[in-house]
C-alpha cells in the first residue's frame, strides 16, 4: 500500500507540490497562536496602514492591526469552512444519493426532482440568497454553501449506485436476503467512494473561494473576525495606495485554493483506473 502510494506520488509531481504547499499552510495556520507576532485584533493607530517592514511583514490595516497575524488566524476560518463544506456536503449527499438509487421508484423520482430544482438556480445566487436570509455570519455562510453543494453529491452518488446495483455481486446479495441498508453499506458505498472523495477534495478549494466571496460582499465573517475574504473586501478601499492590505490575504486565498486543486487532481488520477492504465 505504501509502496504503491509512493509510486503514484513519484509520477505526480504536481500533486506532491500541492501536498507540500498545503502542509506548509496548514502548519502555519495550526501554529498561528505561537508564530503570529501580534494579537490579530490588537489596535495600533500610531502605525496604521504601515507598509511591509521587518516589524510588520505584511504591513498593517486601517486601525494598525498586523496583517500577517490576521492572515494566519484568518486561515483557520477559511480553511475550516472548506473542510466543513466538503465533509458535510459529501457525506450527506452520498447517503441520500445511494439510498435514492437503491430504493428507486417514486421516492427516487421525488428526490431527484428536488435536486433538479436546486441545481436549476445558479449556485452563487442561491448561496447569497440563503446567506442573506440566514443573516451575515461565517457560520451561516458555511451552512449556505453546504446546502447548495449537497445536490451535486446526490447526483454523483446516485449515478454510481445505478451502475453498481446491476453488478453480479450485488444481485447475489439480494438473492441471499441482504437488506437495502446492508447493500448500501457493504457494496454500494465502498465502490462509489472514489469519485465522491475526488469531488470532495476538489471542493475544498472551491468552498474557500466561495466563503471568501461571501466575506467580500459582507455576507460572511464580520468584523473584527479575521477572514481572508473579509480582509480583501476592506482592503479594496485602500488598494491604490496600500496595496498590501488586499494583496496579502488575496495571495493566501490563491495559494491555498491552488494547492487544494493540485491535490484533488492528483487524487483523481490515483483513484481513476483509466488514468492509472495510461
Amino acid at each position: 500500500m505504501i509502496s504503491h502510494l509512493l509510486y503514484q506520488l513519484k509520477h505526480s509531481p504536481l500533486m506532491v507540490l500541492g501536498l507540500v504547499i498545503l502542509a506548509v499552510v496548514l502548519l502555519m495556520v495550526g501554529l498561528a497562536g505561537w508564530i503570529a507576532p501580534y494579537d490579530p485584533e490588537k489596535l495600533d493607530l500610531v502605525h496604521r496602514l504601515a507598509a511591509p517592514s521587518a516589524a510588520h511583514w505584511f504591513g498593517t490595516d486601517e486601525v494598525g492591526r498586523d496583517i500577517y497575524s490576521r492572515v494566519l488566524f484568518g486561515g483557520r476560518q477559511s480553511i475550516g469552512v472548506g473542510l466543513f463544506v466538503a465533509g458535510c456536503s459529501s457525506l450527506v449527499g452520498a447517503v441520500i444519493g445511494c439510498f435514492s438509487g437503491i430504493i428507486g421508484g417514486w421516492i427516487d423520482g421525488l428526490i431527484m426532482r428536488c435536486m433538479d430544482v436546486v441545481l436549476s438556480v445558479p449556485s452563487l445566487v442561491l448561496i447569497m440568497a440563503l446567506a442573506a436570509a440566514l443573516g451575515p455570519s461565517l457560520f451561516n455562510a458555511m451552512l449556505a454553501i453546504t446546502l447548495v453543494r449537497i445536490p451535486f453529491y446526490v447526483r454523483l452518488a446516485r449515478g454510481q449506485t445505478l451502475g453498481i446495483r446491476e453488478m453480479a455481486y450485488v444481485k447475489a446479495a439480494w438473492t441471499f436476503g441482504a437488506t437495502r441498508r446492508h447493500v448500501v453499506r457493504w457494496h454500494v458505498a465502498r465502490n462509489a467512494a472514489s469519485p465522491i472523495i475526488v469531488q470532495a477534495t476538489l471542493d475544498i478549494g472551491g468552498a474557500i473561494l466561495m466563503a471568501a466571496a461571501l466575506g467580500f460582499i459582507g455576507l460572511g465573517a464580520q468584523q473584527p473576525t479575521a477572514e481572508w475574504g473579509a480582509m480583501v473586501a476592506t482592503g479594496r478601499n485602500f488598494l491604490l495606495d496600500q496595496w498590501w492590505y488586499t494583496v496579502m490575504p488575496g495571495c493566501a486565498i490563491l495559494v491555498t485554493a491552488l494547492a487544494c486543486n493540485l491535490v484533488g487532481d492528483g487524487v483523481r488520477d490515483m483513484l481513476d483506473p483509466k488514468a492509472r492504465a495510461k
